[in-house]
């Protein structure tokens, strides 16, 4: 069993987006590519973001640090730490209100 602090590595991460020049840093902290389950933690800085891109399957963003918006064409939701949005299967983006990081869980497709 492998133990990690989600709370350290989302510090490191942000550390990290914030000496970047695009405002951004991930690191995927279970699983692969090679996978079926993966989780990403995602640090943006105020302001950046993650353009439009499709979903590559059943997916999930939990906030740990700061604000976020998910945005899927008309439709955007709102993320605080807490919550949990359940990502469409469409095509969407992500926004950040703030300094913030978030824990990206994905099931790919087969």
């Amino acid at each position: 069993m492998e133990k990690l602090s989600l709370t350290a590595q989302a510090r490191t991460t942000l550390d990290e987006a914030r000496m970047s020049s695009n405002g951004r840093s991930a690191h995927t902290v279970y699983g692969g590519h090679e996978q079926t389950l993966r989780q990403t933690i995602i640090a943006l800085t105020a302001g950046e973001g993650l353009a439009e891109h499709d979903s590559p399957g059943e997916a999930t963003l939990q906030v740990l640090q700061g604000r976020v918006r998910l945005v899927c064409g008309e439709d955007s939701w709102d993320g605080a730490p807490g919550a949990l949005l359940v990502i469409p299967d469409a095509r969407h983006s992500l926004e950040a209100d703030e300094d913030s990081v978030v824990l990206l869980t994905v099931a790919k497709r087969s």
